[in-house]
């Protein structure tokens, strides 16, 4: 059976809609930013229309990578998460944005909640252990919720705190950050959730580490990364 294409109804080629969204999730601009770096390229659309693709095409492109890489890591032994929990303001309203990251600095998991506690915590392993699997060691800070979860997961002896064991957690709340300054914070939880959770996926997917890697071997997996973000939702 043929997979039915999701840009079916656009008049608009499917190469520039992946291309805006590409620019407003994986960079720190604005609508507005987006909007004039297209223009600069020949293509005139609104800011209007850039938000409506990245809220239309967003999770459809987060999900396909988080699929694929899910089910690559599956065949992996997972040794050691590093969990971390940061605060994000809604209206002026505290609420916690959950991140689960494993032994090489990728998101495997965000969870947004009103609450840091027990149940939240739960909720939260819970979540992330029926997509990923579970993992041998898991890091987290001195946050009293996190052991009252894992016992009642029976996860608790394998639990490991320390001052600057979970540093890949906290370091992996940094492009989220400057991502929130530029759209001058959020107005809601679910949107708040919906773009971590995209947020999350394409940061992944794209090379960041270019400090571990030399020129030759960053430009081969940039262009495989850019290759494979071009061949998403392809019908």
């Amino acid at each position: 059976m043929t997979k039915r294409s999701p840009f079916r109804y656009f008049k608009t080629s499917s190469e520039i809609i992946r291309l805006a969204v590409m620019l407003y999730i994986r960079f720190p601009l604005s609508l507005r930013n987006v909007e004039d770096l297209l223009h600069e390229r020949g293509i005139e659309i609104s800011h209007e229309t850039v938000r409506f693709w990245w809220n239309r095409f967003g999770p459809l492109f987060a999900s396909e990578i988080r699929g694929k890489r899910v089910e690559a890591m599956r065949a992996h032994r997972h040794w050691q998460w590093h969990l971390d929990e940061v605060y994000v303001k809604i209206n002026g309203v505290t609420h916690y944005l959950w991140r689960a990251v494993d032994h090489e600095g990728e998101v495997l998991e965000s969870f947004v909640t009103k609450r840091r506690d027990r149940k939240a915590a739960l909720k939260f392993l819970k979540k992330s252990m029926k997509r990923h699997g579970r993992p041998e060691t898991i890091i987290t800070d001195r946050l009293r919720s996190y052991g009252a979860a894992l016992k009642d997961l029976g996860r608790g002896d394998d639990r490991e705190m320390g001052r600057w064991l979970n540093n890949r957690a906290e370091n992996s709340h940094l492009p989220f950050r400057r991502r929130e300054r530029a759209m001058l914070r959020f107005r809601r939880m679910p949107t708040l959730q919906k773009f971590a959770s995209v947020h999350a996926s394409v940061h992944n997917h794209f090379p960041t580490e270019r400090h571990l890697q030399d020129r030759h071997t960053y430009k081969q997996t940039r262009a495989a990364a850019l290759a494979e973000w071009r061949g998403l939702l392809v019908a």
